[in-house]
């Protein structure tokens, strides 16, 4: 049973629980692979590692970011330079 991060602390980053397993299975397979590369030992398993990223809020929801990108206003100018 997972006690901490409680699940409300990782809804508030996350709001879909299918997501939120995604979004941490997949950062658990980019950490366990870095480190295997670096030829490093871990000392937490890769998954609560990334269920503590989620909670301090340094991955984010992938549709959250695509709404947030979605309704910035475009900043980019569309006049010609000559």
């Amino acid at each position: 049973m997972m006690l901490y991060p409680a699940m409300g602390e990782l809804s508030a980053q996350i709001h879909n629980r299918y997501m939120l397993v995604n979004v941490v299975a997949r950062r658990a397979r980019q950490i366990a692979e870095a480190y295997e590369e670096a030829h490093q030992i871990l000392d937490e398993k890769p998954v609560t590692m990334a269920i503590n990223e989620v909670a301090d809020g340094i991955l984010e929801d992938p549709e959250q970011a695509q709404e947030a990108a979605d309704a910035a206003p475009d900043t980019e100018d569309d006049t010609d330079e000559e």
